[in-house]
């Protein structure tokens, strides 16, 4: 039974350091990726202005949900990580039954790491079984979900992994672009995610409202799951002689690589503090979905891929806050939390200092604790609880 709890007498107990990973949901299937008719790798067209649908398909039966009545894989236009138009896709689950009187409510799902390349894309294979029940759970509750693939997933250009503002620009503009679709909506919608995606939600809910201005969309809330925050803070102490807590086994380099990867995209510099192994594993990281590059980096750990500490490289520590920084002010709807005390990919400590952050700066954030769950089991858990807040938002 989930306990919420202050905050002040769980962080003493949990004050461990942060660890520079978020966990994985299942890696994309071997399969190759199946894009539904819709393979936008090679858009070239000119890009409309953000939020605009491009295109529309039916999504593969096997690539959507139990609960779903139907399922679309979309296309639209988007901003990037160099704040330049671009395209992403995603995909859009129905519920089954009428729309309700003003249209069915919005989820925009944010989904966890499955990697960098296309092969990687979500919406191009089947969900894993959590995520089949817990998207099913919320169709079941009376909402269309909006799942975006984020920005360089299928798409051009390579996706910029933890980066707060393009991901929530990818997550904000495909709620836009659902309600182009020819839907019955309401303009009500709210955030959920896991892990990355947890993150991703934060991070989206703080620019909820500013980036969907003038669209008529009412933005109420969000629900976020083991949610990596602050991550910047640890990323600045990489170098080769960081510490790690000990026993995170190979999926650590396969997240290390997979944010030298995103991050040198802005900042080519940082290959100058990389060794070979370094620089291998980052070309590696941006193309291999988690499975494969955790294999490819076995053996390694993440000091190994440094030849001089990352925070020698000019103006390092704001440009990582700038890039993956966690807002800790300025959300103008409440925030749900939850963390299981058993989560070894996302220490407790990272959400609960977050908790704290926000406490500190006014923000209405409800945080639940779950002492038997870990990274994963949290996110099936906590919909008891998770699903009354959610109601209550749509509500007021």
């Amino acid at each position: 039974m989930a306990r919420r709890t202050h905050l002040a007498r769980l962080t003493a107990a949990f004050a461990a350091g942060l660890v520079l990973v978020t966990a994985p949901i299942p890696a994309a299937s071997a399969a190759a990726p199946d894009w539904s008719g819709l393979d936008a790798r090679a858009f070239a067209d000119p890009v409309p202005l953000p939020g605009a649908l491009i295109r529309t398909v039916p999504l593969e039966p096997e690539l959507s949900v139990s609960a779903a009545s139907r399922a679309y894989r979309i296309l639209y236009s988007t901003t990037d990580q160099h704040n330049l138009r671009a395209v992403s896709t995603g995909a859009v689950f129905v519920p089954k039954g009428e729309a309700p009187p003003g249209g069915w409510p919005v989820i925009a799902w944010a989904h966890g790491t499955v990697g960098l390349g296309d092969d990687c894309t979500p919406s191009a294979h089947p969900r894993s079984a959590r995520d089949n029940e817990y998207l099913s759970h919320w169709l079941d509750q009376g909402y269309v979900v909006v799942g975006s693939d984020y920005t360089g997933l299928g798409t051009p250009g390579l996706m910029s992994y933890l980066n707060s503002v393009a991901t929530a620009h990818a997550i904000i503009d495909s709620v836009i672009a659902a309600h182009h679709m020819e839907l019955p909506l309401s303009p009500k919608w709210a955030l959920v995610g896991q892990s990355q995606g947890g993150a991703a939600a934060v991070a989206s809910a703080r620019w909820a409202t500013e980036f969907s201005m003038g669209t008529g969309l009412d933005y109420r809330g969000v629900v976020a799951t083991g949610t990596p925050a602050n991550i910047d803070d640890v990323v600045i102490t990489a170098g080769p002689d960081m510490v790690l807590p000990p026993g995170l086994g190979p999926i650590a380099s396969a997240y290390t690589a997979y944010i030298l990867a995103g991050f040198r995209e802005l900042r080519p510099d940082v290959n100058s503090v990389l060794t070979p192994a370094g620089l291998t594993a980052a070309d590696q990281a941006e193309t291999l979905c988690t499975a494969p590059l955790s294999a490819a980096v076995t053996g390694l750990t993440p000091p190994q891929f440094f030849s001089a500490p990352l925070a020698s490289l000019p103006d390092m520590r704001r440009a990582l806050a700038d890039f993956m920084g966690t807002p800790i002010a300025g959300y103008d709807r409440p925030i749900f939390l939850g963390v299981g005390l058993k989560d070894r990919d996302v220490p407790p400590s990272s959400t609960l200092r977050f908790v704290d952050q926000l406490k500190a700066n006014g923000q209405d954030v409800a945080l639940y604790v779950y002492p038997e769950d870990d990274h994963s089991s949290t996110v099936l858990t906590s919909m008891a609880d998770s699903t009354p807040f959610l109601q209550a938002q749509f509500a007021g």
